[in-house]
């Protein structure tokens, strides 16, 4: 196992090692941990550094409006610092867990004048899987669905990284066992903090929807937490807890729509504008026919919709026929 170097592992750790114990004592120190919080704290920052700057040089220049330009380049910077956040982050996560394993490995080479790469291997595995340990348990004890978000990530890389390895010629046998059951330890984590992730945040955004007050507002909101399940579904599409979570997030979103129709509807009835109620009740049994609600909720509700379509229709007929018989008296006089 001689030649087996720590590039096998982690490629770029291997450039930033020391040779020297007096090289490994000038090291920076070690390298802070990634936040995502600090992340979107710093974008928002950056925005309203942009805003006030732009809306200075606006004001100065004479612009009536300086704030609507500044608002817009403000906003531009946050939205795409926002959707690029999860790219950035799982570089950030991949960059400190190589720093972990690069300062693990100077250690060994400051106690061994001539380390194998095999013990260096060993030290870089076991400081990964340290890290992953750690921030496990810190994402268990906080409260915020993005702190296993982050872990889950962390156990990608560390699983592409040790997929890589397994596919080399120059492991030994035990070192394949070895790294393997590492492996499964860090997809019990991975399936363990993404179902939790998207559990958490799902119940958050749906309670989020349930206070929301406008229709579109309730629906984004509701729609977003579908995306997180949906999400952990591509990664374990078997898991039940999933399956109902999305089953009954639909649910909430066609009922809402329905909902929409009918209140509309009731309002055009309550007018007096019959025909109008009787194209919005159409449209809440078109919603209600066309999402995937279950029996016993689409059944009752399309009955009742179909009695008060009924109800607004011999209304209108009555209308039309009384407005018939005073022409018809008009005319006799």
């Amino acid at each position: 196992m001689g030649n087996n170097s720590a590039d096998d592992f982690f490629p770029k750790a291997a450039r930033s090692h020391v040779h020297s114990s007096s090289e490994s004592r000038r090291r920076p120190a070690r390298a802070r941990m990634p936040s995502s919080a600090g992340y979107l704290l710093g974008a928002f920052v950056a925005a309203i550094g942009l805003f006030f700057a732009l809306w200075w040089m606006l004001v100065s220049g004479g612009d009536e409006a300086p704030w609507i330009p500044a608002g817009l380049a403000a906003s531009v910077v946050l939205l795409v610092a926002l959707s690029a956040r999860e790219v950035v982050m799982r570089r950030a996560w991949t960059r400190y867990l190589l720093d972990q394993g690069g300062e693990s490995s100077a250690r060994t080479s400051g106690e061994h004048h001539r380390p194998s790469g095999k013990s260096n291997s060993s030290s870089l595995l076991s400081a990964a899987w340290r890290t992953i340990q750690k921030q496990s348990e810190e994402a268990d004890s906080a409260a915020s669905p993005e702190s296993h978000f982050e872990v889950f990530h962390l156990c990608q890389d560390y699983l592409s990284t040790t997929d890589e390895a397994l596919r080399s010629n120059s492991l030994a046998a035990e070192k394949r066992i070895a790294i393997r059951a590492g492996q499964e330890r860090v997809r019990a984590l991975q399936k363990h903090h993404l179902l939790t992730w998207a559990r958490d945040s799902s119940r958050s955004l749906t309670y989020e929807a349930q206070q929301r007050a406008r229709t579109s507002d309730k629906i984004e909101s509701a729609n977003r937490a579908l995306h997180c399940l949906e999400s952990a579904l591509k990664f374990y599409p078997g898991e039940v807890e999933l399956n109902e979570s999305s089953a009954a997030i639909r649910d909430f979103i066609a009922s809402v729509k329905v909902a929409h129709w009918v209140e509309l509807a009731e309002r055009s009835a309550f007018k007096g504008h019959y025909r109008r109620a009787i194209e919005r009740y159409k449209d809440a049994l078109f919603y209600l026919s066309r999402e995937t609600v279950k029996d016993e909720v689409r059944i009752p509700g399309a009955e009742r919709i179909g009695r008060e379509i009924e109800l607004l229709q011999s209304r209108l007929q009555a209308r039309k026929n009384g407005k018939t018989e005073t022409t018809k008296d008009e005319g006799k006089d």
